[in-house]
């Protein structure tokens, strides 16, 4: 037989499990969520979820990884009944990484386009482009507090607004009897008008969109040339050939195995944060900064009575650490016996804490400074998702001198911290099926690897249509979701249950020559991820039913896999008893 692979050295897979976990969405989902639930209040249900729920289940999937050295899907002999978790847990990691990479796309686009870029300016700078509409505004946005006559406020409030549906507006006012017979907008004055009437002139003010929106939106995505999912429209050539190179890039990381992923983390792992520190250094010598950080870290306390708020931060560490994807399980199954996986799962979960808290100081100084530029509120600009890293976060980069540079440091970034998570993933599918058959795989590694990444890049086509941000936001939504939690649950009811929490610790105990004392808390993910449900959406467009029947399909494919595989064990051996 053909021996299966170990780690060269132990910082191989300290730096992949740090690297897995730490994502994009460290960037870009938890200092949106910090500010939107308290500021630094949500620092206290972030990190008791950390401890009672999220670092137990890490700590439970690299410690079964490590002791059975198994796949994710053959580490199940443990519990031959439960062999569909493992496949679910495959399928999940295949279709993230269908959309994933798709996002690496995005990024590895801007950093191309930064490049080119260099000694001049971002495209996304100015209005004025051929792909820029009469509602782009590169302007700032009146600052009302500083002008003390009322006539330039009013002025400069209607050089946001309609004119004429403001006039339209005023007389239906005096109609009412609401206003005085012959006045206009001087006569009611601005408090009036942006206070006491501003209900009626909501319809009047002008929708504008800033350069960095309508760069993202028309030109790069193209989406106002789609018409929903009912017609996508055609391809676009620039996205393909970008999504084209990050499959070749997944490729070469992976064509040897972790001999070769193992390599590349050392320095995918560690760039992230060097542009973090330098973002940071920048951001805090900016105008305006404080206002940002302030923003981010005071705390509203009494946000903490809302349920919602720890929903939150226990799902952020859930989806952060990533268990349930089978990337856990995949790489502790490459360690060696008597590796002591309980100090690495406390050293990976808070690096992985400590890397969203300090990202956040970096995105909101420079927030902060983007608001002080455009008069605008902090909580008007902060975003989170695509809508940060691609159009928030370049929109105040390309406010800063030589901003080609800040831009190509912060998307070469995103695509490092990417890269590591999508190899990890990937990995896990490519480990997953090659141990079932490993006598002709394990020695066929780099052609299977390149069969599984011309599969993912076939499967991403559709993604990269003018209506291909429709496509990726329905697999974000119900690819890795509720179906992920479930698969968790399933995992440890075969394990603590059928193959006996006991058995395990003594396991455990054989390993590290210990017990660590660890507390179960997931029930209330599962539980609140549910109750927190609603329907997909992107911007102001909600998904046709048969989208959602799509997306639901797409969610019970996982466990379709767990239920098959149930019916197949109690087949194949005679009942539930016998295969526990």
């Amino acid at each position: 037989a053909v021996e299966r692979e170990s780690w060269d050295r132990k910082l191989d897979f300290i730096l992949s499990c740090v690297g897995y976990a730490v994502g994009l969405g460290n960037v870009w989902r938890f200092p949106y969520l910090c500010y939107r639930n308290g500021g630094g209040a949500f620092l206290v249900p972030y990190v008791i979820m950390l401890l009672i729920a999220g670092l137990p289940i890490f700590f439970f999937e690299l410690a079964l990884g490590q002791f059975a050295s198994e796949g994710p899907i053959t580490v199940w002999k443990v519990s031959p009944l439960f062999y569909g978790v493992g496949c679910g847990m495959v399928v999940i990691s295949g279709l993230v990484s269908i959309y994933y990479n798709v996002i690496i796309m995005y990024a590895i686009y801007y950093m191309f386009v930064s490049f080119v870029n260099l000694d001049g300016e971002v495209p996304w700078k100015y209005c004025g482009q051929p792909w820029n509409t009469d509602s782009c505004r590169n302007e700032s946005f009146p600052d009302f507090a500083s002008m003390n006559n009322d006539t330039e406020k009013v002025n400069s409030w209607l050089s946001l607004a309609n004119v004429s549906c403001v006039n339209q507006t005023i007389t239906t006012l005096i109609t009412a009897g609401n206003a005085n017979t012959g006045d206009d907008y001087y006569d009611i004055g601005y408090g009036d008008l942006s206070d006491t009437y501003k209900p009626n002139f909501t319809n009047c003010m002008t929708k504008f969109e800033s350069p960095s929106e309508q760069y993202w939106t028309r030109f790069v995505l193209r989406y106002h040339e789609a018409n929903g999912l009912d017609d996508i429209g055609g391809i676009s050539l620039k996205n393909i050939i970008c999504l084209l190179f990050a499959w070749i890039l997944i490729f070469f990381c992976l064509m040897k195995g972790i001999k070769s992923s193992g390599k590349v983390v050392y320095f995918t792992a560690t760039f992230p944060y060097l542009v973090i520190t330098v973002l940071l250094v920048r951001g805090l010598t900016l105008p305006g900064f404080k206002q940002g950080i302030e923003f981010y870290i005071i705390p509203t306390w009494d946000k903490l009575l809302n349920i919602k708020v720890w929903s939150d931060a226990a799902t952020q560490i859930f989806y952060s650490l990533g268990p349930g994807f089978g990337g856990l399980l995949c790489m502790s199954s490459f360690n060696r016996f008597k590796n002591n996986c309980w100090r690495d799962s406390v050293i990976v979960a808070f690096i992985n804490c400590g890397t969203s808290v300090f990202a956040g100081f970096a995105i909101f100084s420079l927030l902060g400074y983007m608001a002080h530029q455009t008069n605008q509120a902090v909580e008007d600009v902060a975003d989170s998702g695509p809508g940060l890293a691609f159009v928030a976060y370049p929109e105040g980069l390309a406010k800063l001198p030589v901003s080609a540079l800040w831009s190509f440091l912060f998307f070469f970034m995103l695509i490092t911290l990417g890269l590591d998570s999508q190899m990890v993933m990937m990995e896990t599918v490519i480990s997953g099926v090659t141990d079932i058959w490993p006598r002709f795989l394990r020695t066929h590694k780099a052609p299977f690897t390149f069969v599984c990444c011309i599969i993912g890049f076939l499967l991403g086509i559709p993604m990269t249509t003018k209506g291909g941000i429709l496509v990726l936001t329905m697999f974000d939504w119900y690819s890795g979701s509720y179906n992920l939690m479930l698969i968790s649950l399933f995992e440890l009811v075969a394990v603590c249950w059928f193959y006996g929490i006991r058995k395990f610790m003594k396991d455990i105990e054989m390993m590290l020559g210990h017990r660590p004392m660890i507390f179960w808390f997931y029930y209330f993910i599962v539980v609140m991820s549910g109750v927190n449900y609603t329907a997909a959406y992107y911007g102001e467009y909600t998904f046709p039913p048969w989208a959602e029947g799509i997306g639901w399909c797409l969610a019970v494919l996982p466990i379709l896999c767990v239920v098959i595989g149930v019916i197949f064990g109690i087949v194949k051996f005679g009942g539930v008893s016998l295969t526990c």
